[in-house]
């Protein structure tokens, strides 16, 4: 998790390029409950790796901007949403979104665990997703609050940014938000080394008031 200069493009191309799939194909708990009562929009999804977010939204009726650096990742994105015949409602797209951001207002923002061992301006990041939601429209963020169960040792020793730490960084314009949701919360799912773990996240959920 430590950030270093290697390029995010060959960094993340290797991460997705091997035979078997990375992550476990399901919806971020934190997305699904949050969207759960939400009347489907237009929603942008950050750094969407496999695509399993975007499919799951698209499933519920969202119309969907999935972007990764990753060309391969978006290529596993493309078939999981062509398996589950959502493809027509997904748009995907390349950014490295240190250098470069989609264009246009989303009624739900969603930046899922946007850490990374090689280069990423997060901060700068974040305040152009928060700048990408539409009036009335929601940003997700969800964080590791702490290593990831079973993290590697340079995972351990990363520092790991606090609700009100992440909620500063944002500088966000003083009366345009209302904080639907801001703190630390735990799960429990299983570890990288597939035994049961406890997960501590930060959940942000922020609504664009003006």
């Amino acid at each position: 998790m430590t950030e270093s200069v290697q390029d995010a493009r060959e960094f993340w191309e290797q991460f997705y390029g091997g035979d078997e799939r990375v992550w476990s194909g399901r919806v971020n708990a934190q997305l699904a409950e949050v969207t759960a009562d939400l009347a489907p929009g237009r929603a942008l999804d950050l750094g969407c790796g496999e695509g399993a977010d975007a499919v799951w939204l698209a499933e519920d009726g969202w119309e969907v901007l999935a972007v990764d650096v990753s060309a391969n990742a978006l290529d596993r994105a493309r078939a999981a949403a062509a398996q589950r015949d959502v493809l027509f409602r997904i748009r995907f797209e390349r950014h490295d979104l240190s250098v470069s951001f989609p264009d246009g207002r989303f009624d739900l923002v969603s930046a899922q665990f946007l850490h990374s061992p090689a280069r990423l301006d997060r901060e700068t990041v974040l305040r152009r997703a928060a700048a990408a939601v539409a009036v009335g429209g929601r940003l997700l963020i969800v964080d590791h609050g702490a290593p990831p169960p079973g993290a590697e040792e340079h995972a351990r020793d990363h520092h790991f940014a606090g609700v009100d730490e992440v909620l500063a960084s944002l500088n966000l314009e003083p009366g345009n938000w209302e904080r639907i949701r801001a703190e630390q919360s735990r799960r429990q799912d299983t570890g990288r080394d597939g035994q049961p773990a406890t997960w501590i996240d930060n959940v942000i959920l922020l609504r664009r008031t003006g």
